[in-house]
């Protein structure tokens, strides 16, 4: 490579950046580039082919890492479309960032928006994720919000389910699966710094007052995702709380709470949560879970690489089907 670089007159790193479909090399020095490399043998001349022609956007997938299934699951997905080897449009790649941590999503967006033509990302609503957003879009970055926004006039859409609407489903749903007219029902969330979740919360609260005025939502706990603390925070509820009927799980990671349930023996609660994962299908089978609110995951990745690769969709947001299921209504799983 420095031998390619010496006879072409550029940097090491130009090179580099030809040599591996990378951004930021001019056409007429990329091929200046590809011709030494094939003169040197460094390359075949199918190799020269491929590099010469169109070079596939660079896409980055960023989202939380911790124990939440269904955010697994979606990396999951990533990972196979990726994989296809029918998909020469895009270069794929899924990167996990540490959760609830917003510099750290900032830090993330910057960092890979040196390679990448376009990031789809789960937001935190931050003022450092805005101001990152702000910097990577004024370079030309294509942005893509997914599950959770961050609303931002540069950020090209969000792909995901309408949070309040999702929210208020489930209120809807708990009110009609409680069996009681009067009772206590508790609430657990990732974060509140996740925008979905608020605005789950908030539907979910409008909606029980409006419809439900004998059943009262006590106040949200915090489970960051994790399955401990969803058990901790649970055994802790149900001690503490005589007249409780219901939980809501904003968030993931909903097997913690399941777990708290079975051990105290508390079956006569309704349970409702958020995506079908291997976990919750089990709990719904077995009837720890009564509900779960579900957006199909691979649906929201080919929904946003399309807002990502066609800059004429200009809707900022994408709204995907929301899907309702309950023990009797499962298929096998795929």
């Amino acid at each position: 490579m420095a031998d390619i670089a010496e006879q072409a007159q550029v940097s090491l790193a130009t090179v580099d950046r030809a040599l591996n479909r990378r951004k930021g090399v001019k056409p007429r020095t990329l091929q200046r580039v590809l011709s030494v490399a094939l003169d040197l043998g460094f390359i075949t001349s199918e190799e020269f082919k491929l590099l010469s022609g169109t070079r596939p956007m660079n896409v980055a997938v960023l989202l939380p890492a911790g124990t939440n299934p269904y955010l697994r699951l979606l990396g999951e997905k990533v990972h196979e479309r990726a994989a296809k080897p029918s998909q020469d449009t895009v270069s794929l790649r899924c990167f996990f960032i540490e959760s609830f941590d917003a510099n750290a999503l900032a830090t993330a967006l910057r960092h890979h928006a040196a390679w990448a033509d376009g990031i789809i990302f789960m937001a935190i609503d931050h003022p450092a994720v805005r101001a990152a957003v702000e910097d990577i879009t004024s370079e030309g970055i294509r942005v893509v919000t997914v599950i959770s926004d961050v609303p931002h006039p540069a950020r090209s859409a969000y792909v995901g389910l309408e949070n309040q609407m999702a929210g208020r489903t489930a209120g809807l749903l708990m009110g009609r699966f409680c069996r009681a007219e009067k009772g206590r029902v508790a609430m657990l969330a990732g974060s509140r710094n996740y925008r979905a979740h608020s605005e789950r919360v908030a539907g979910f609260h409008a909606l029980m007052e409006e419809m439900f005025p004998g059943l009262t939502v006590i106040g949200m706990r915090e489970g960051h995702d994790n399955a401990q603390e969803n058990y901790r925070h649970t055994v802790s509820v149900i001690d503490n709380t005589e007249d409780l009927v219901g939980i809501y799980n904003v968030g993931g990671s909903s097997d913690g709470i399941a777990r708290a349930i079975t051990e105290k023996k508390r079956d006569d609660l309704v349970f409702i949560g958020h995506g079908l994962t291997a976990d919750t299908r089990r709990m719904l089978i077995d009837g720890t879970m009564d509900a779960v609110i579900d957006s199909d995951p691979m649906s929201i990745l080919e929904t946003a690489l399309q807002r990502i690769t066609d800059p004429e969709l200009s809707r900022p947001l994408s709204a995907v089907k929301m899907d309702i299921f309950l023990r009797e209504n499962l298929m096998p799983a795929s």
